[in-house]
C-alpha cells in the first residue's frame, strides 16, 4: 500500500548520482535579453497604412514576388492585351508613334567617328571613311537579311516592339550568307521565344528560364525559338519543336524594372487597363449621344383610348416621322412623351482628361502631346512638361544606343575591315588598327526650342559667360560640331572666291556688324589760322 511514513529498512537505498559541474563556455554569439510580452494588445499593428490588412486591402498582395514569378504570371497576358490596344485604341497608337518619333526620328542616329592620331588630333580621312561606310551599310539591301528595311526603319521597329511587347530581339547574321557586307540583322518575334519554357536542372549547372538558357552564374548561353510547321501562323505553347540559338547571335533589349528580370513587359503595362476601360466609356457615351440625337420621343395613349388590339397587327408599332417646319396632328387619345438624353454632360470632359493624365504619367509622356490637347496651355507649363519628357526620351535613346546601335557598329566593323570595304578618297583602313576605329559618338534626334527667341538668347548668354561651349549648343540641336565648322569654313571660302567684301562675309556668316568708317576731321581755314596767329601776343 501507498502511504506516508518512514522507509522500510529492508528496502535497498536509492543510488544518488554524483553531481557533475559542467564549465560553461562563453559563446561568441552575444545573448539578447528577451522582453516580456507586455504589449499584447498592440500585436499585429503596423506603422504604415499600406501594411494594414483589412477588408479594403483584401485583394492587395502581401507576399513579395520575384522577377521570374512576375513575368511567368503576367507577361503573356500583358503582351496580348497590349497588342490588341495597339490595333484599336487611338491613344495607344499615339503613344507608339511618339516613341518612334522621339527616340529615332526622321533621320535616325548619326555616326560621328572619333578616330584620333598619335598626337591626339582627329584623323579626318579615317573618320570620313568610317562614316561613309556606315551610311552605306544602313541601306536595306545591306543591313536587313530580307533586304526590305533600312537600319533606321529597323530601329523604329525595335522601339515599337519594345514599347508594345516589352522587348525586342534581333539575330546577327555573319559571313557570306549575310549579304554583300558580311553582316546583317534578322528581325525576330519575341513571343516565338516561349516564356513558359523552363528547365531547372541541366548538366554543368545550366538551367532554362523563360525560354533562355543560362550558365550557373546566370549568363545567357542560348535562346530557344519555336519552329514547327512554317505554314502554321499561330504560336505553339507546348514547348515542342524548339530551335536552340547561341546567345552570342541574339540581341535582346528590354527595360528591367525588377532585379533579376530576364524578359520584358510592355511599357504601357500600368496604363492598359485604364485605356481599355476609357475606350469602352467613350463608346458608351457616344452611343448614348447618338441615341439621344436620333430618338425624338414616344407616343403614349391615354387610359381607355388607343387602337384596338388586332391579332394580325399585334406586333406592328406606330411611327410618326416628323418633317422640318411641319406640325402634325396626333391620333385621338395619343400624346407625345418627350425623350431627353443628357449624357454625356459636363462631367465627361474633366473625367476624360483626368484618365488620360494618369495614362500619360504611367507611359512617361506629357499629357499635351499624348492626348493632343493644347487647350489652356501657357508657355511656362508646356515648357516644363516638354523638358521633363525630353529627358525621358534622351534616356531611352541612350538605352537603344547601348543595346542595339553600338553593338551593330562594333559587330559590323571587323568583317568590313577584313573585306576591305572601308575606304574613302583613296584611303583604305587597315584591320590591325580596329581599336582606334571603335571610338565613335552617336548623335540622336533633338528637338526645336519651345520659344526660339528666348531659348536662343539664353544659349548665347550661357556661351558668353563660359557656362557652355559652341560645340555643346550644336550637339543639342542634333548636329555634328566638326561638320558645322567645316561648313562655315567652306561658305567663307566660297564667298571670298566670289569677291565679296570681308565686312559682308563677317556679317552674313558670323553676324558681326561692320563698324562705321571713321569720319575725317574738318580742316581749318588757313585765313582763320593766320588771323589767330596774329592776334596771339605770345606768338608775336
Amino acid at each position: 500500500m501507498f502511504g506516508l511514513g518512514k522507509r522500510n529498512q529492508s528496502e535497498p537505498a536509492q543510488r544518488v548520482e554524483p553531481v557533475v559541474e559542467v564549465e560553461e563556455r562563453e559563446s561568441p554569439i552575444p545573448k539578447i535579453r528577451r522582453r516580456g510580452n507586455r504589449q499584447s494588445g498592440v500585436v499585429g499593428q503596423r506603422s504604415f497604412d499600406a501594411a494594414i490588412s483589412d477588408r479594403l486591402t483584401a485583394n492587395w498582395s502581401t507576399t513579395p514576388l520575384s522577377a521570374d514569378q512576375v513575368i511567368d504570371r503576367n507577361q503573356r497576358v500583358l503582351v496580348a492585351r497590349s497588342r490588341e490596344e495597339a490595333l484599336k485604341n487611338d491613344y495607344m497608337k499615339s503613344y507608339l508613334r511618339l516613341c518612334e518619333q522621339n527616340m529615332v526620328g526622321h533621320r535616325g542616329f548619326s555616326l560621328q567617328a572619333q578616330t584620333r592620331l598619335s598626337d591626339g588630333s582627329l584623323d579626318r580621312p579615317a573618320n570620313e571613311a568610317l562614316e561613309a561606310w556606315w551610311k552605306k551599310w544602313q541601306r536595306a539591301e545591306n543591313c536587313d537579311i530580307t533586304g526590305r528595311r533600312s537600319f533606321r526603319r529597323m530601329c523604329k521597329s525595335a522601339v515599337r516592339t519594345a514599347a508594345k511587347d516589352g522587348e525586342f530581339m534581333f539575330r546577327e547574321i555573319k559571313g557570306a550568307k549575310a549579304g554583300p557586307m558580311g553582316y546583317a540583322l534578322q528581325t525576330l518575334d519575341p513571343q516565338r521565344c516561349p516564356v513558359d519554357y523552363n528547365i531547372d536542372r541541366m548538366p554543368n549547372g545550366r538551367f532554362v528560364r523563360q525560354g533562355i538558357e543560362y550558365s550557373r552564374e546566370g549568363r545567357p548561353l542560348a535562346f530557344y525559338f519555336m519552329t514547327g510547321d512554317p505554314a502554321h501562323s499561330g504560336y505553339t505553347f507546348n514547348g515542342s519543336s524548339l530551335k536552340r540559338v547561341p546567345a552570342a547571335e541574339i540581341i535582346h533589349g528590354f527595360l528591367d524594372e525588377i532585379e533579376g528580370q530576364r524578359r520584358g513587359i510592355p511599357w504601357a503595362a500600368t496604363s492598359l487597363w485604364r485605356l481599355h476601360m476609357l475606350g469602352g466609356f467613350e463608346k458608351a457615351a457616344l452611343t448614348s449621344a447618338r441615341a439621344g440625337a436620333a430618338v425624338g420621343g414616344f407616343i403614349e395613349w391615354k387610359d381607355g383610348e388607343g387602337p384596338e388590339a388586332d391579332e394580325e397587327l399585334e406586333d406592328e408599332e406606330l411611327y410618326i416621322e416628323p418633317e422640318g417646319g411641319v406640325f402634325q396632328e396626333l391620333p385621338a387619345g395619343a400624346q407625345v412623351k418627350e425623350f431627353n438624353s443628357h449624357y454625356p454632360a459636363g462631367e465627361f470632359g474633366p473625367f476624360h482628361k483626368a484618365m488620360l493624365r494618369g495614362a500619360g504619367a504611367g507611359m512617361g509622356v506629357a499629357y499635351v502631346s499624348f492626348a493632343n490637347d493644347l487647350e489652356g496651355v501657357n508657355f511656362s507649363s508646356i515648357r516644363q512638361g516638354v523638358l521633363d519628357e525630353r529627358d525621358h526620351w534622351m534616356d531611352l535613346q541612350e538605352w537603344l544606343i547601348e543595346t542595339l546601335i553600338d553593338r551593330c557598329y562594333q559587330s559590323a566593323l571587323a568583317p568590313a575591315l577584313l573585306m576591305g570595304l572601308i575606304a574613302h578618297g583613296g584611303i583604305r583602313l587597315r584591320p590591325e588598327r580596329i581599336e582606334r576605329y571603335r571610338n565613335v559618338y552617336w548623335q540622336g534626334r533633338r528637338w526645336a526650342w519651345v520659344d526660339p527667341s528666348k531659348d536662343i538668347r539664353a544659349e548665347i548668354d550661357a556661351k558668353n559667360n563660359l557656362l557652355t561651349s559652341p560645340s555643346e549648343i550644336i550637339r543639342r540641336k542634333g548636329d555634328d560640331p566638326d561638320t558645322t565648322w567645316r561648313t562655315y569654313a567652306a561658305d567663307i571660302k566660297a564667298m571670298q572666291a566670289a569677291g565679296m567684301p570681308e565686312a559682308f562675309i563677317m556679317a552674313a556668316v558670323l553676324g558681326v556688324q561692320p563698324s562705321a568708317p571713321a569720319q575725317p576731321k574738318p580742316e581749318k581755314d588757313q585765313s582763320e589760322e593766320s588771323d589767330n596767329d596774329k592776334d596771339d601776343p605770345e606768338e608775336e
